[in-house]
């Protein structure tokens, strides 16, 4: 199993977020810490925002911020919200959909789901707050990219 890339953006967009609560940030200022499309990010932004996990304010003095502390944003949350299908196998789609034909017998299921509940259990545990401790790393990170990139 493998999280899509907006699920890793989206992730990577809140702790971007999380690291600079003080102050709003731009699309383009996370496109460019994470060397990734604005475009990709400005449909992942707005997602974040329709669940009440980022604010977003145009003009001027606009951009985006955590709407929640770090704290009670939970990352099984926001993975169940931004990856959508977790049907791992054809089974999961239910009788409708499902051509296998050892379906009804088959143990396959009961276990992938156990696994598909397991990792979430994992997941549930976790917030945003315990993905930033180590911040003081994630800024020197991100201060080297920026020295490194061509002036524009």
């Amino acid at each position: 199993m493998q999280l899509t890339k907006y699920s890793d953006y989206c992730l990577r967009a809140l702790i971007y977020l999380g690291l600079n609560r003080h102050r709003r940030c731009t699309i383009r200022e996370i496109a460019d810490a994470y060397g990734i499309s604005e475009n990709h990010l400005m449909k992942l932004i707005h997602q974040l925002g329709q669940e009440g996990y980022i604010t977003t304010t145009r003009g001027k003095n606009g951009g985006l911020e955590l709407a929640l502390p770090a704290s009670e944003i939970n990352l099984g949350t926001v993975i169940r919200a931004t990856e959508g299908n977790f049907q791992l196998v054809e089974c999961f789609a239910g009788r409708e959909v499902n051509t296998c034909p050892i379906a009804g017998p088959c143990r396959l299921t009961g276990v992938l789901e156990e696994g598909l509940q397991a990792f979430f259990d994992v997941l549930d545990q976790y917030t945003l707050e315990d993905m930033l401790k180590p911040a003081p790393a994630f800024r020197r990170i991100f201060a080297a990219r920026e020295a490194a990139r061509p002036l524009s």
